[in-house]
């Protein structure tokens, strides 16, 4: 054999040992990148939870103290939500515009989760004729990420009433409907309707839009609306909007002392929701989904290569046997 065949074969042997462990490298650093995702999106999301939140919450022992405490640490809080039968359970605050809290928490810290946020338009006394709040739609039921549950018939009656903390006082909430619409709808999105043609208008649209709704809640002009606002898992750029009418009564809360169960769902609505599943994923499974392919590939690659050297292995070995008995 000459010696540019010789260099030629180390030279070859040489790459696929550089390319065998540069992919073991690739595969090694994604799943770290994987695992320090995963961990991530798990910070945010026990960030996200309502326990974070639970010393803060008004209730008639307390008499609003740890609320005052809240308001303390973030003078923009100024009301408390809860919607019964669900992990929705939060401070809200309204900031100078509706950016503010996109990204910053009740705390008035830093934070992807976000808080539950009134539009900049709307007062703070509720006193308008609809009223705009925000959320994250996040997974692990944290924020507004039970909002979209409301769509199944059977849990949008089985969950009718919540309340409203503000100005000192508990108010009761009445669910009446659920919409789902894009975001880009400026029919929806109007906060702060003055015109009584404009309110009735405005109602007539929800109620034309609506997936479900209570016949027996009747809704006027004169009444207070709270629309509970988040993305859509179903579609791009989708909203979910929960509606509620403001009562000056408070309901009791049929949920309190029960411990819930997993809501079933249908198995045409879970075929529905599958498009928006990838988008709802942890950022880590997004990594390894979106890897997998390549890392197939690769996972081939490696193998057809080693199957070759195993191969020319043999044949060098029987090569040799030959020779041996041929040389005796």
């Amino acid at each position: 054999m000459s010696v540019a065949a010789k260099l030629g074969k180390k030279a070859v042997r040489l790459l696929n040992g550089i390319v065998n462990t540069t992919v073991l490298l690739v595969i090694m650093l994604l799943l770290i990148f994987a695992c320090y995702a995963i961990w991530d999106t798990g910070q945010v999301h026990g960030a996200a939870e309502a326990a974070h939140y639970e010393k803060f919450k008004p209730t008639v022992e307390n008499a609003g103290v740890s609320f005052e405490e809240l308001r303390t640490i973030n003078s923009d809080v100024f009301a408390w939500l809860t919607v019964y039968g669900t992990n929705i359970d939060y401070p809200v605050v309204q900031g100078r515009d509706n950016m503010r809290y996109v990204n910053t928490n009740a705390m008035g810290e830093y934070s992807l989760s976000g808080a539950i946020f009134l539009d900049y338009q709307n007062s703070k006394d509720f006193s308008d004729f609809n009223n705009i709040l925000y959320g994250h739609h996040m997974e692990k039921k944290t924020m507004f990420g039970e909002i979209g549950l409301f769509a199944e018939k059977a849990y949008f009656d089985a969950r009718r009433y919540g309340s409203l903390y503000f100005d000192g006082e508990e108010h009761g909430l009445e669910f009446f409907g659920f919409v789902h619409t894009d975001a880009y709808d400026s029919s929806v999105f109007r906060a702060n309707l003055k015109d009584p043609d404009a309110k009735q208008a405005y109602l007539d649209m929800l109620y034309q839009k609506a997936l479900h709704t209570r016949g027996d809640i009747p809704v006027t002009v004169d009444d207070r609306i709270v629309l509970l606002s988040t993305c859509s898992e179903v579609s791009t750029n989708g909203r979910d909007l929960l509606l509620a009418i403001i009562t000056d009564g408070t309901f009791k809360d049929p949920f309190f002392g029960i411990e819930q169960t997993p809501d079933r769902v249908s198995l045409i609505s879970s075929i529905d929701h599958l498009p928006g599943l990838f988008v709802q994923a942890p950022l880590g499974a997004k990594i390894i989904i979106a890897a997998l392919p390549f890392l197939l590939i690769i996972l081939m690659l490696v193998m057809v290569n080693a199957f070759r050297k195993k191969r020319r292995s043999t044949s060098r070995h029987k090569q040799n046997g030959r020779y041996r008995r041929s040389y005796r």
